[in-house]
């Protein structure tokens, strides 16, 4: 039977880049045709699309792992690899996205917002990429991008209009099961609710006349909260994140058995643990509900919004149509507030930036997508395409940044797998070749990817 999951984790991996073609044209009566290699296609990012048909991350408890399709290789001709097709993983409204450090990188609030969870390698360059005045016949090509690849973890927070709130075995989940079609387990002991149940009430009466139609508006079931709650105690700090977005919230307390806990200590010890976990939720719109009053054989006190049985259904009536009110009052502001915001919010990776550390043996690490895309060439043994990285290197300013952060004269240096033997120059990188040569080249070649 599937399960209510909120939180779970995801493994996204962008596709691989293809990688450009090496390749010259040859065809009977073309002398000397050319260099014709085609590139390599894009791998395919990962992207996670809030959809409101999806109610929980059940299908990531098991499946974490997402992947992008790997981008095709170029071939010869100047043909172009296909590119990688993108991986759209659904989750529910709601879904918050956190690095592993408990950072919030995103908040999926809304149906068809997306992200990029995981960005696919660009394809690279085919040797006709690389023709050139100075260079008639390149011999190499630029190898495809590694996709990214990060874990993160996912938290759903349920975009519910009513919340219910209230201490265990208080009648929440009869309530529920009273005003819309949700079906939760019900039993005369505390904590029958381990996970949140959500029910559509539809309205009529007096919220209905304010709309002409019926309203309807999402109700969810919370497990009992206890004193401490919002410490770690019980279950109510796991499913306290749920209140957070609730627009209006019902304080349910109970009659039954008033000389145990009277009801104006239980609305205390409630509205405390919500301030102490988020101190906005106490000025929500809410409406402070007796339950359970066919068990108080007493006089019903003074002081409630309303007071209900879930079982002879009174008071519902009223309840539903005060909530739908409210309900409608709050969609009013909000949509006041977000007037301006009401198109697809696509959340796109920061640009790519160069960053040079120094490493535990004394070496530096260049770390960043364009510098290792600058090196990222399928011979470097040959002196074109060695020139062909120290220009780009020269281009980044790699030279400048590993002056600045401290390199010395015969350092050694690591840009993704290539390494070599660094030397300042004032002009950047400058390559030099040629056995002999008593002019010392600012980069020297130590080890090839």
């Amino acid at each position: 039977m599937a399960t209510f999951v909120d939180e779970a984790q995801l493994h996204a991996k962008g596709g691989d880049g293809g990688a450009g073609a090496v390749s010259f044209r040859r065809e009977a009566h073309v002398d000397k045709g050319g260099p014709d290699g085609g590139d390599g296609g894009r791998g395919g990012a990962v992207w996670l699309v809030a959809d409101r048909s999806q109610a929980s991350l059940l299908s990531f408890r098991d499946h974490p792992f997402r992947r992008g399709d790997n981008g095709s290789h170029g071939s010869s001709k100047r043909k172009h690899g296909a590119s990688g097709s993108d991986l759209i993983v659904k989750v529910p409204e709601g879904t918050v996205v956190r690095s592993l450090e408990g950072e919030i990188i995103c908040d999926l609030t809304s149906h068809g917002h997306r992200w990029m969870a995981a960005r696919g390698g660009q394809g690279g360059n085919g040797n006709a990429k690389f023709l050139s005045n100075s260079r008639r016949a390149p011999a190499f090509a630029e190898q495809g991008e590694t996709g990214e690849e990060t874990w993160f973890d996912l938290e759903l927070k349920l975009l519910a209009d009513v919340a219910l709130v209230g201490l265990p075995n208080v009648g929440k989940s009869t309530l529920i099961a009273s005003i819309s079609a949700a079906k939760p387990k019900i039993a005369d002991y505390p904590f029958t609710t381990l996970v949140p149940n959500l029910g559509v009430v539809r309205a009529g009466g007096a919220a209905a006349r304010r709309r002409d139609d019926a309203v309807e508006f999402v109700v969810a079931d919370i497990p009992g909260l206890i004193e401490g709650a919002s410490e770690g105690k019980g279950l109510g700090y796991q499913f306290l994140r749920h209140i957070e977005r609730a627009r209006v919230l019902v304080v349910l307390v109970d009659l039954a058995h008033p000389e145990q806990l009277p009801w104006q200590d239980q609305e205390a010890t409630l509205l405390s643990e919500l301030e102490h976990y988020q101190p906005d939720l106490i000025d929500r719109p809410r409406i402070l509900v007796g339950s359970r009053a066919d068990l108080n054989l007493e006089q019903v006190p003074e002081g409630l919004d309303l007071v209900i049985s879930s079982v002879t259904r009174e008071g519902l009536d009223a309840l539903v149509s005060r909530l739908a009110i409210k309900v409608v009052e709050a969609r009013e502001i909000v949509a006041v507030e977000r007037a301006d915001s009401d198109v697809e919010v696509i959340h796109q990776p920061l640009p790519d930036e160069v960053s040079v550390d120094r490493a535990l043996d004394g070496s530096w690490i260049v770390s960043g997508r364009p510098a290792e895309r600058a090196v990222a060439l399928s011979d470097l043994t040959g002196d074109d395409a060695l020139a062909e990285a120290v220009r780009r290197l020269d281009r980044l300013g790699i030279d400048r940044m590993l002056r600045r952060a401290g390199a010395k004269d015969g350092d050694e240096v690591q840009i993704g797998k290539f390494g070599f033997t660094w030397y300042s120059s004032s002009s950047g990188f400058n390559y030099e070749s040629g056995a002999g040569d008593d002019r010392r080249p600012s980069a020297q070649r130590r080890s090839n990817p």
